[in-house]
């Protein structure tokens, strides 16, 4: 897979990466969840909530039915919220604040069809409760008034219907008169039409009346239902609940906020930390990983484990003389510890140095009076088989030009999440050009749920370029002569009554020298053809070829084998009986007693 195909192939968001970055940042969203849970209880003790009110309302509507979904309370609701009933509710307080600033003070809710929850904050008990009344009595006048001037309205609509029948009726008598005047003369059906229109205008002018007069009496069941059913009273608060509930609100909005932040982190600064991600920057496998050291308890296990992480990178150095260093990546104590116990390992199988490279790691301390002597950098080289362990830092600022006198090959020493992906790139890329191989990567402090693969397949020359360079270069031999391979001879049978002629002795200079041995190559060419070679018969000798030729048996001849004779079968045997007759071979003694 190409480096295009591989980028195609990444997300642009790894969600596992995503995930595990916010795990880690645990400490700044468990800090912002804190201070939200502080600064919701702050709240609740130093600025308390006002005095409350509530009452309640009984609204009787005139087309109530029992099958309104509640838009006639929800009308309601929104005119007790208009700026008319609030400065009807100021003037009956006798206070000069705005209508707009006043809605924002209460608020109305609807239980049910006709029941309306009224809620009002004051700055004491008692405004809060004047307020309530004040309110209440001016939505209760609006409402009914309203009411009283949609009835009125109605009277004075049906009284004008009436007046225009009544005017109508008029010259409908005065008609109905002149044509009973003419006696015989009348015209009968002039005179059914007349009295049929005047009969119907008699008739609306009468339901015109009666339905006037009842829209005259108003409503006097609105009026009367309408009316306050739970007087304002000031709401019981509790200092608990109301703390409980401010911490928890602050609580959840730190924790979100929190975890918003660790997300946004975790993308901007692009800082690995999966293991796959940290061996493909670096270039390198991971072979062994610590935890954290813990700062109070658990020290003896912590230092159990690292000792034994420092025997498997004691066994994964070269045996033979050499030095190899430890480079520090935001682990400065890990790394000059296991450093030590390195040099313990080795010191039981000879003399060993520590090259001491990194401040403010106190590595004398930690070496202690031991066999173990701690040099620094300008020091005498190395001497006789002595194995020196050199400790450094690769943090920003490093002097890259000083690694190569600290170890010829190197062992990272890397805490997880603390280097971002164009630091670690920067790492390999010097190290690579200063020829220093990489072992291996060992962790600090990596997630426990990360069970992703840093060991790389294709890592061979990273790990092994420096001991691949170490072998000498091949000397040119000339090629060996290939023959044409020879046939297998039968077993071969001693006669000790032959005589063996001696063997002839050959000059050195017809020898055909025997090339020295192949160095294996560490790094083949991938894209070089196989070639399939031919099998090398042995270079034989003359005294051998003389010797082969006494001893060889003489052949035996081979007899001719005899064929059985060929059975006779008749036309009606045969299957072809009517096929065309073919020529048949002439007779012989083989087949005449078949005939």
């Amino acid at each position: 897979m190409t480096s295009a195909e591989k980028t195609k192939s990444e997300p642009l968001i790894d969600l596992q990466r995503l995930v595990v970055s916010i795990r880690r940042r645990r400490r700044l969203w468990m800090a912002t969840a804190l201070l939200g849970l502080i600064a919701g209880g702050l709240v609740a003790m130093l600025l308390p909530s006002p005095p409350t009110a509530v009452a309640q309302i009984l609204v009787i509507h005139p087309d109530d039915s029992p099958t309104d979904s509640g838009t006639l309370m929800r009308t309601d609701v929104a005119v007790l919220k208009t700026t008319k009933t609030a400065g009807e509710a100021l003037k009956k307080l006798n206070s000069t604040q705005a209508p707009e600033e006043f809605i924002k003070d209460y608020d109305g809710l609807g239980l049910t069809n006709n029941v309306l929850q009224l809620t009002v904050k004051g700055k004491t008990k008692d405004e809060a409760l004047a307020r309530a009344q004040a309110i209440c009595d001016a939505f209760i006048t609006e409402y009914i008034g309203r009411n009283q001037a949609a009835a009125a309205a109605q009277q004075k609509a049906l009284l004008d219907q009436r007046n225009q029948a009544q005017n109508e009726l008029t010259p409908i008598e005065a008609s109905i008169v002149t044509e009973e005047a003419k006696g015989r003369n009348a015209n009968p059906a002039q005179l059914e039409r007349l009295y049929s229109r005047r009969s119907e205008l008699n008739s609306k002018i009468s339901d015109y009346d009666g339905r006037a007069q009842e829209a005259g009496i108003g409503t006097p069941k609105v009026a009367a239902g309408t009316q306050i059913v739970d007087a304002p009273r000031i709401l019981p608060k509790s200092l608990l609940k109301t703390l409980g509930t401010d911490m928890g609100i602050g609580l959840a909005l730190g924790l979100l906020a929190g975890l918003g932040l660790a997300a946004i982190l975790s993308v901007i600064k692009d800082r690995p930390v999966l293991r796959r991600e940290i061996s493909r920057h670096l270039g390198a496998s991971v072979i062994a990983q610590l935890p954290e050291p813990p700062r109070f308890l658990r020290r003896s296990r912590a230092v159990t484990r690292r000792q034994r992480v420092a025997a498997t990178l004691v066994r994964a150095v070269r045996q033979e003389g050499g030095s190899v260093s430890l480079l520090d990546l935001g682990a400065r104590q890990v790394t000059a510890a296991l450093a030590v116990d390195m040099a313990r390992e080795l010191a039981e199988k000879g003399p060993v140095s520590l090259v001491d490279d990194l401040p403010k790691a106190n590595l004398r301390e930690l070496a202690g009076d031991g066999p173990i002597q701690v040099l620094d950098r300008a020091d005498a080289p190395v001497a006789g088989k002595e194995r020196r362990i050199g400790v450094g830092s690769i943090e920003p600022g490093t002097a890259w030009t000083d690694l190569e006198f600290l170890g010829e090959e190197t062992i990272l020493v890397v805490r997880t999440a603390h280097a971002n992906t164009e630091w670690l790139h920067t790492v390999a890329r010097q190290l690579a050009d200063r020829r220093i191989p990489i072992i291996g990567v060992v962790l600090v402090d990596p997630d426990p749920r990360d069970h992703t693969d840093g060991t790389l397949w294709d890592g061979l020359h990273t790990a092994l370029r420096g001991r691949g360079g170490a072998v000498a270069e091949p000397v040119s031999v000339p090629a060996r002569p290939v023959m044409a391979a020879r046939p297998v001879a039968p077993a071969r049978v001693t006669a000790p009554e032959r005589k063996v002629l001696p063997e002839r002795k050959v000059s050195p200079e017809r020898r055909v020298p025997r090339p020295a041995p192949k160095p294996v190559e560490m790094f083949p060419d991938e894209d070089a053809p196989v070639r399939r070679l031919s099998t090398v018969a042995p270079v034989e000798t003359d005294a051998e070829r003389t010797v082969e030729r006494v001893l060889e048996q003489p052949r035996e001849k081979k007899t001719a084998r005899r064929r059985p004779p060929t059975p006779y079968k008749r036309p009606e045997d045969q299957d072809n009986a009517d096929q065309p007759t073919k020529r048949f071979s002439p007779v012989s003694p083989d087949n005449a007693e078949a005939l």
